[in-house]
């Protein structure tokens, strides 16, 4: 457990999507709903009983044991009593169509072919189906840089030796090529280095390194000691023993781990070399050495060895050793090495911005070359204004911390001058005024992070967010895997909860990819830690344009409409329910039959919205994908927000209300049956359920944009098989039925013309006013002007809520 792996791995927790926080809060309300009927039927059940006559009606005579029980429980079970009643009106089914949504919906990322790459033979992997609606509400997207933004394939540049530039193997050429003049001749060993005479690398036999010369001789290095790197020291050596007995310690790491290990007077050349190579986009590294000698060895030797037996601190003390012996080394060079941007990386950021969303990146690079790729993937624009906080912009006085907080305010008061304090107007002044990048550094943010909470000068971490809020994009650069978790989750607990999605493909990225909401794995070259402990995993990192521009905003918004459609359905469902109690003494009566109550939720509306969920296109794939602006019309969990979901609410309250009165003012008339007799209860009861039952699917037919054989399929087939239902259940006499309560009772109903009259006329009444929302929306949709078209259509067709409209 002590493995850098273990070390700076981040266990893993529960990740729970928006929309499921949304149902949950809708259930609440549900709930509220229910215990409320419940409340008031019981309470107006004893003030109706309270009048003469109505307690005891001749035709419900009470026993003595009843007439001498408590009067308070009575009450309360009547009041249980009609909470059974009407507890359909919490939608349980849904959980379970949601979760057959989410399952069978993954499979359209996995089987999506515009995420195969031939290289790696692969496509997209879906390790989680709970976060697919997610993938359309994301705010922040945080990136690592190489092998995600870049190719993680290193091509040699050119090195640095002894202050002179080499370029490095072309075709016309076997070895390096110096640049500054005539090869130098090095008259020390400890001086020459490997690429400049063209020695080449064997491999390792028997813990001997084995080199070939120019002569075709071989050589061999005894390899005593490795001293790990890991992203602390940001360096590694060995230590090495020659064929002639001299004991040798090289070292490569960061420049800024290097240099301040050798000797000043030899750095200032090859320093130069490297920021220019940094500033060029390249990667550098910085070579040392030093001899050692052999008594020097033998007590480096015994305190590495009781160091690595050490059963507590092993790591600390390893680091002591390490860092005394990495000292006063002598500066051979530094190397430069290009990582190219993936494909279409540049475009993918751009799409990601348009789309409203904040691209930060976090990578352990060194600033200069962060910086470049930055510019190169379009991350920062060239009339970008860059603010940095870094070790160099500290360092410049005396007092790390004073001069850390001299600049964090005078950045937000330059920021609060430049843009307005509402969101709203701020994404506006961005396109209207100087944009802003910031650039931190690892050691800057380990200085914020940790400052005082209690003091009010000192607390930079407040400072920080509101400064880092104001920019358009974010460099983070130096940073060791535990501080990107600690980025993503200081975003996170940012007002208003933004979501986060973490994009990376090595294990030095596990920690912020499991710590954001979302996390994306790239099947990159530095293993598949990153995929496997990710929520999805794709080869590359344009795919994440078409993963959430397009497949996150259609998850999101179907699922959002299953949502809001189950709750409808379920109180359109219940509210006749409540109502028929006002009109049979509060006496728990049902209106329908037990095998409506059944087989409503299960079997007559349960396949046409699923199929909806998992089907639906209200707007074209390659619409989406192309404009990326129709992104953000969702943004904000928007369609399961309060005000979609009173509309829901109003619109389930109408059309229930018209089911049911609508039945009784047409009950009033004798003429709905042939021979002039009066319908009974169960009639009653079905005339407004076959409404229901029809409205809420035909409501479902109108809200689909995009209709397949499936649709078509579930959505008329639902309808044929409750009519036939129907008359199957009431058109045999059931031997394990007590009462036949309803033999013929469909067959009778729909036996009389005025029925059918009755039934397509309420059903109209309840859909008029979606009809006329829809008939608006087409005149305003044809009326936009061409240039808001492909808007236009977005806003109508995202929002499955008229009225937003």
């Amino acid at each position: 457990m002590e493995t850098k792996m273990a070390l700076n791995y981040q266990g893993k927790s529960q990740k729970r999507s928006a929309v499921e926080k949304s149902i949950n809060a809708f259930l609440i309300v549900y709930l509220f709903i229910l215990l409320t009927k419940a409340a008031v039927c019981t309470t107006l059940k004893y003030v109706w009983q309270s009048t003469p006559y109505n307690d005891e009606p001749w035709y419900n005579q009470k026993t003595q044991k009843e007439r001498e029980s408590l009067k308070v429980l009575k009450m309360f079970t009547d009041f249980l009593s009609f909470m059974v009643l009407f507890n359909f009106i919490i939608p349980v089914s849904m959980y379970v169509t949601v979760e057959m949504q989410k399952f069978l919906g993954s499979f359209f990322i996995s089987w999506d072919k515009d995420f195969y790459d031939e290289e790696i033979n692969e496509g997209a992997l879906v390790n989680t189906s709970d976060l697919n609606e997610e993938l359309g509400q994301v705010d922040y997207v945080f990136t690592d840089k190489t092998g995600t933004l870049t190719e993680n394939s290193m091509e040699f540049i050119e090195c640095c030796i002894d202050g002179h530039k080499y370029k490095g193997v072309t075709q016309e050429t076997d070895g390096l090529s110096q640049t500054d003049g005539p090869l130098p001749y090095f008259d020390k060993a400890d001086k020459v280095t490997f690429s400049v005479y063209g020695f080449t690398f064997v491999g390792i036999r028997n813990g001997y390194m084995r080199v070939e010369n120019q002569r075709k001789e071989i050589e061999e290095y005894e390899l005593l000691h490795t001293l790990n790197f890991d992203s602390v020291r940001r360096r590694m050596s060995v230590i090495v023993k020659t064929q002639s007995g001299d004991i040798l310690l090289f070292c490569k790491g960061a420049d800024s781990a290097v240099f301040p290990r050798v000797q000043n007077h030899e750095i200032e050349l090859t320093k130069a070399h490297v920021e220019r190579n940094a500033m060029d986009g390249y990667r550098t590294l910085c070579v040392a050495f030093k001899e050692i000698a052999p008594d020097d060895y033998e007590r480096i030797n015994r305190q590495l060895i009781e160091a690595k037996l050490a059963l507590q601190d092993r790591e600390e003390k390893l680091e002591k050793v390490f860092d005394d012996v990495e000292t006063n080394m002598n500066l051979i060079g530094a190397t430069a090495v290009e990582d190219k941007l993936q494909d279409q990386a540049a475009e993918t950021i751009e799409a990601l911005h348009a789309a409203g969303l904040k691209v930060w990146v976090l990578t352990g690079d060194k600033m200069e070359t962060a910086k470049s790729t930055c510019y190169a993937c379009r991350l920062f624009q060239t009339s970008t204004e860059l603010l940095e906080l870094t070790t160099k912009t500290i360092e410049e006085s005396e007092r790390k911390e004073d001069r850390l907080h001299e600049l964090l305010t005078e950045y937000r008061k330059k920021l609060l001058r430049e843009f307005p304090k509402s969101t709203r107007s701020l994404k506006k002044a961005w396109t209207e005024h100087q944009e802003y990048g910031l650039i931190i550094d690892g050691s800057t943010l380990s200085l914020i992070l940790n400052s005082s909470q209690d003091s009010s000068s000192n607390n930079y971490k407040s400072i920080f967010v509101q400064i880092c809020m104001k920019c358009t994009a974010v460099l983070c650069c130096r940073m060791a895997p535990l501080q990107k978790a600690q980025i993503v989750r200081m975003v996170k607990n940012l007002k208003g909860s933004p979501i986060t999605l973490s994009i990376g493909d090595g294990a030095n990225d596990v920690s912020m990819i499991l710590e954001s909401h979302v996390g994306i794995g790239i099947k990159g070259k530095e293993g598949r830690q990153a995929a496997r402990n990710s929520d999805y995993s794709v080869p590359k990192f344009k795919h994440l344009k078409k993963l959430l521009l397009a497949h996150g905003h259609l998850y999101y918004v179907r699922i959002a409409h299953l949502v809001q459609y189950f709750f409808y359905k379920n109180l359109c469902f219940i509210l006749p329910q409540f109502l028929y109690q006002f009109f049979c003494g509060f006496s728990q009566q049902p209106l329908y039959d037990a095998a409506y109550l059944t087989m409503y939720n299960i079997c007559f509306t349960s396949l046409p919205i699923l199929a909806y969920s998992l089907l639906e296109q209200h707007i074209n794939i390659d619409t989406l994908t192309a404009d990326p602006r129709l992104y953000m019309k969702i943004s904000g969990n928007a369609m399961l927000q309060l005000g979609p979901f009173l509309y829901w609410t109003f619109l389930a309250a109408f059309e229930g209300t018209v089911f049911f009165f609508g039945t009784y003012f047409l009950f009033q008339t004798s003429s709905l049956e042939e021979n002039a007799k009066v319908y009974g209860n169960w009639t009653f009861g079905t005339i407004v359920f076959t409404v229901l039952v029809f409205t809420v699917t035909l409501k479902l037919a109108l809200d689909t944009r995009f209709w397949t054989w499936i649709n078509h399929f579930v959505i008329w087939g639902s309808l044929a098989f409750y009519v036939f239902f129907s008359f199957f259940w009431g058109g045999i006499i059931w031997p394990f039925l007590k009462q036949q309560r309803m033999y013929f009772v469909f067959a009778q109903m729909l036996s009389s013309v005025s029925t059918w009259l009755a039934i397509f006329l309420l059903i109209f009444i309840s859909l008029f006013p979606e009809i006329l929302l829809i008939v608006l929306k087409n005149v305003r949709r044809r009326s936009a002007r061409t240039a808001d078209s492909v808007e236009s259509m977005g806003l109508w067709d995202c929002s499955p809520i008229p009225l937003a409209a």
